[in-house]
């Protein structure tokens, strides 16, 4: 007789604490704050060790800025462009509909990378310099967004039968959903791919065993990114820093460049790509935007290995 699984449904709330219907704090935004944070936190070990172009009184003021002109406007600006332009060229006002969620990390890293060459251009010091410290604690702020992913029940996995795979409701968001074919007849025409089906299901059907019985077990990817595109890339780049402290200006950032790519296209070959989010040359949108980062990987690293200035000795540290 075949073993049947019971696979873990999906049932976390987006919210940390909920006031009313309109106001309360989500868990997403939480995980962009204590991403920051963190960030800092490891700017500022770096700083006083002497192993950062920042020091250490700075790295609080540039960390709020490159959050909020290159995290958060670049990450906007970039899921606008690469992954919602038709609306946004329709209606270009919903780029400050932040609280309807859309971010694209591309984006994300691409307005940081620009708001460090304006700070580097203003205060006279290295770019790739300031690249190379940014880079060890910025993979953080991805991990805890990839949690926060996870929690809300987005970005799931493709469908699978590993023993650890689970069932999250809003796949019945999730154009794959119809695709698919199933029991997709329980469900109103009128309420296919809205958010509201959900609670159809919990107050009108069978409730959630009924709704589970439906569901497709899927990867959960939002945890093998954290793990592959944010914790890991932390440690490593971390370790190359503190092993190499005088490794030329632009090396570590080519490196993350490099890593942060391969372990994208990597694991998207388990997310399951956005409802309506069309191929590129048999890649995904995630994969081929990531193709590139490879390409500006390199070239950081062959300019740092060719004309990157070494960082100063550190200074040693008071007794």
């Amino acid at each position: 007789m075949p073993l049947t699984l019971a696979y873990y449904m999906h049932d976390l709330s987006p919210h940390v604490i909920r006031f009313t219907d309109r106001f309360a704090v989500h868990w997403y935004g939480l995980a962009y704050v204590l991403g920051f944070y963190l960030t800092y936190k490891v700017m500022h070990f770096l700083a006083v060790r002497g192993l950062s172009e920042i020091k250490p009184d700075a790295v609080a003021d540039f960390v709020t800025m490159v959050a909020l002109f290159g995290a958060v406007i670049g990450g906007r600006l970039g899921f606008m462009l690469l992954y919602n332009f038709d609306e946004f060229i329709h209606a270009p006002w919903i780029f400050f509909m932040l609280w309807k969620g859309g971010m694209a990390s591309h984006g994300g890293i691409a307005g940081v990378a620009l708001f460090c060459l304006w700070y580097s251009w203003k205060h006279k010091i290295s770019w790739t310099g300031i690249g190379d410290t940014l880079v060890c604690g910025a993979p953080l702020g991805v991990f805890l967004g990839r949690i926060a992913n996870f929690i809300n029940g987005e970005l799931f996995g493709r469908v699978t039968t590993v023993p650890w795979a689970m069932k999250f409701p809003t796949e019945l968001t999730h154009q794959d959903f119809y695709t698919r074919g199933g029991r997709t007849g329980l469900i109103p025409e009128g309420l296919q791919h809205s958010p509201e089906i959900i609670a159809h299901f919990e107050q009108f059907r069978g409730g959630r065993a009924e709704l589970e019985s439906i569901l497709n077990p899927r990867h959960p990817s939002q945890l093998y990114e954290a793990l592959g595109e944010g914790l890991f890339l932390t440690l490593i780049l971390l370790a190359v820093r503190l092993k190499f402290p005088r490794l030329k200006h632009g090396i570590l950032t080519g490196l993350f460049f490099i890593l942060y790519a391969i372990a994208r296209i990597s694991l998207e070959f388990v997310r399951q790509p956005d409802s309506g989010s069309e191929m590129i040359m048999g890649l995904t949108k995630g994969q081929f935007f990531s193709t590139f980062m490879i390409v500006v990987g390199l070239l950081f690293i062959v300019q740092g290995a060719i004309w990157g200035k070494r960082p100063a000795p550190p200074a040693p540290r008071p007794v």
